[in-house]
């Protein structure tokens, strides 16, 4: 059981919907996730799961979420012209979505 369980979800405006999720994440492993009913979104670095469903819900209104499961990706230290630089740090969520749901990354919202 999680922490979260039996807590109601947090109340979110459209603009603090979009700010926890930054964008889809279109790469061959998030796509094959499709065929099990999930979908893949960076989201903001101190986003919390509750946060992340309910921005999912409000922004697609005809889909349920199942489960979210997060990935914290740290940025790489990369050389840019010549001097040592690194990337951003990154959050991923994976949304687990109800059987014959789906929701069309490609159209937008």
């Amino acid at each position: 059981m999680s922490k979260y369980a039996g807590r109601p979800a947090p109340e979110l405006s459209k603009a603090q919907m979009y700010d926890i999720i930054r964008g889809p994440v279109i790469t061959e492993k998030a796509t094959m996730g499709s065929e099990f009913g999930q979908v893949t979104f960076f989201v903001a670095l101190e986003a919390t799961k509750p946060e992340i469903k309910a921005a999912v819900e409000g922004i697609y209104p005809n889909v349920k979420v199942k489960a979210v499961n997060t990935i914290r990706q740290k940025g790489k230290r990369k050389m840019w012209r010549n001097r040592p630089g690194r990337r951003s740090d990154r959050k991923k969520a994976i949304i687990t979505l109800e059987e014959g749901q789906m929701i069309d990354i490609s159209a937008g919202a």
